[in-house]
Formats: structure tokens, sequence, C-alpha cells
């Protein structure tokens, strides 16, 4: 079956503004994720802003990985170098498997747009609880070099060779074989 041939599967994505000073009339990052999710056919499952902090960000994340009606959770914001930048701190407690090459891919991506300047980026990604997570930078540019150059295809079932999707069902074979 080619990629043409196969159906477009919604999935259910949340997205979460990390940050002290925006709320949603200010949230251009939460707020063009939303745009992209809609427009590509997926579902706003939900979408919240949080302050910067680990236990703040981290419950936020632990409550829509166990939610059977989110597939997948965006973070924006809180991935750089400064004091009050935890979101990786806050999320990779909660990876099961990190997705290494989602911090590679997107590295070569903003590269091409901002040089050196992405070394200062703490993009990251992993599965827990059979849900994926990203963690963006909270710029509007960088949550659009990530969707536009990464997730719109991996979340697209009909993608070839592989995507995101199509693998989905087997995130928890490893909870399957073991009884839990």
């Amino acid at each position: 079956m080619t990629g043409a041939e196969r159906p477009f599967i919604a999935v259910r994505i949340a997205v979460l503004t990390i940050s002290d000073t925006r709320g949603f009339a200010e949230d251009r990052s939460g707020e063009l994720l939303a745009g992209r999710i809609a427009a590509a056919g997926h579902i706003l499952a939900d979408r919240a802003i949080v302050r910067d902090e680990i236990e703040l960000i981290r419950e936020k994340v632990r409550d829509w990985i166990v939610s059977p009606d989110i597939d997948v959770v965006i973070t924006t914001g809180g991935t750089g170098l400064t004091g009050r930048d935890v979101t990786p701190e806050a999320v990779k407690p909660l990876f099961e498997k990190e997705i290494d090459g989602f911090s590679v891919a997107f590295h070569m991506i903003s590269f091409q747009k901002i040089g050196t300047s992405t070394v200062q980026s703490r993009a990251t990604a992993g599965v827990a609880n059979s849900t994926y997570i990203f963690c963006l930078p909270g710029s509007p540019g960088a949550c659009r070099d990530a969707w536009d150059g990464i997730l719109q295809d991996q979340l697209d079932y009909r993608h070839m060779p592989c995507n995101f999707v199509e693998i989905m069902p087997r995130l928890d074979e490893h909870l399957r074989r073991t009884g839990k």
C-alpha cells in the first residue's frame, strides 16, 4: 500500500505553553501550533499554559499522558539555557523512551535558519504511557520549523516510508509482554 492509498488518521494533540509572562492572548507559539494541528486535520484535544516550574509542567504533562483522549503532547517554551528554562528537567523523567532523532532533526532544520544559535535549544522528545511528547522552544519560528519540518509528516499516517502514527498501537508492547 502506498502512502496515497492509506486513509488519514486524525490524532488527538494537546498543546502546553510554558511561560511566566504569556496568557492565551499573547501565546503566538501555542496559537501557531493549534492552527497547524487543525489545518492538518488533527484534533486539538486540549490547550493550557503553565508557569516555568518543574512540578506544574510535570503535573500537566502527566495528566495528559494518562488520558485516553490524548495521543500526543506538544510543549512550547522552557527549552533554553536560562535559570527559568526547566521543561526538559520536568518532562524527561516521564519518558520511557527518548526519541533522540527528533532533537537531531530539529537542530538540522534550525541550523539552516539561525545557524549556530540552534545549540542554545534543548528541544527533546520521548514516549510515555503510549503518548508521544515533543518539547519545542517557545518562539513561533521554532514551533513552525518543528511542525512543518518534522511533526506534520511524522503525525500523518500516509507519510512513507514510516511515521509515528503507524506504530502507535505498539507503543505499549513492553507492558503487554510483562503483563502489567
